[in-house]
């Protein structure tokens, strides 16, 4: 599921589109009065109104579509933040707000201006007027508009999670196997391959136990170095272990054949468990199917299935537990020497 089903927002429209949409429409509408002047004037004035609406309905539609960022969960007010730029996209919406409330204004004017008019070549020259103003407010906004167009395509590809179901998040350097495994114990299907980022976004899946639905989430790929100096991808993988995880599995793969030695793995762990102190962690040892190292680390093998529904058992337990323990008490963690 993606966030198109959370944040519904319309397909965003050019300023030439939303003209074009708008006066078009406005042709199409007809009238006949009692006299030649009359029905000029109910003709022009229907226009007006028409262009106005659907220009100001239309633009109205994006600002309320788009998610306030104040309500948001700081996992998606970070990862707008990150991606599309949080002070670029309030005064977009600013300006969208501010270029239909003007564009209200000069229909109305334009309104009262015809019904005072005594000939038609006034009511004429009036309209085209208000539609050359209307056209100039709203071209002002074209490089807002298309930001948020951009901004749209963006916020519909994030991953959708819940707040409310408990958050397993997969973690660890590229290439050691985590898309693989949680293919295997929840309902995503991310991309696998044998080259390291692959997993170029975060991807959900669920899996249920004992009537509760439990949240799996991949994370890009995490490089052995300070957080600061991380890319964009590597700081979405971060974003998702700060903010949504209850439990976090990392991987590690002692054979080396994802390209990264095992000293490097044990920094990066470290790193990790220093960070989110307070948070269960479960450090497994994947490839089981290739190697073993003499370890006391659980192993498991995502190619084959070795000893992941152990893994699952262990981590449903904890998370039940700890959900179960009185506010203040930490559930028991995994011992260090056997890091489940």
């Amino acid at each position: 599921m993606t966030a198109d089903v959370m944040f519904d927002i319309p397909t965003v429209l050019s300023a030439d589109e939303i003209l074009d949409k708008a006066f078009k429409r406005a042709s199409k509408i007809e009238h006949t009065g009692v006299t030649r002047l009359e029905t000029v004037r109910e003709i022009n004035i229907a226009k007006l109104k028409s262009s106005s609406d659907t220009i100001v309905t239309t633009m109205g539609k994006y600002v309320k579509a788009f998610p306030s960022i104040g309500k948001l969960s700081p996992f998606y007010s970070e990862l707008i933040d990150m991606t599309v730029g949080t002070d670029k996209l309030r005064k977009a919406l600013g300006a969208i707000d501010w270029s239909r409330g003007q564009v209200a204004k000069i229909s109305k004017q334009a309104v009262r201006d015809v019904s005072a008019a005594e000939k038609i070549g006034w009511i004429d020259e009036i309209r085209r007027g208000a539609y050359g103003r209307i056209s100039s407010v709203v071209k002002q906004v074209s490089k807002e508009l298309d930001l948020l167009a951009s901004a749209r395509n963006t916020i519909r590809k994030f991953p959708t999670v819940s707040p409310d179901d408990p958050t397993i998040v997969i973690a660890g350097a590229p290439n050691v196997g985590k898309s693989q495994l949680i293919g295997r114990i929840s309902t995503a299907k991310p991309r696998v391959a044998v080259y390291p980022f692959t997993t170029q976004e975060i991807s959900v899946g669920m899996f249920e136990k004992k009537y509760l639905r439990y949240q799996v989430i991949d994370t890009p790929g995490l490089l052995d170095r300070p957080f600061d100096q991380r890319n964009a991808i590597e700081l979405r993988a971060v974003l998702a272990l700060r903010h949504l995880a209850d439990a976090i599995v990392f991987v590690m793969d002692p054979s080396e054949t994802c390209g990264y030695p095992m000293s490097e793995q044990e920094h990066l762990l470290h790193e990790i468990e220093t960070e989110f102190k307070g948070v269960l962690m479960f450090v497994v040892e994947n490839k089981l199917d290739i190697v073993s190292s003499p370890s006391e680390r659980r192993k498991i093998s995502a190619e084959t299935g070795a000893g992941v529904q152990e893994l699952v058992d262990d981590m449903v337990a904890a998370l039940r537990a700890k959900a179960a323990a009185p506010k203040g008490d930490e559930a028991p963690q995994p011992s260090p020497q056997q890091h489940l």
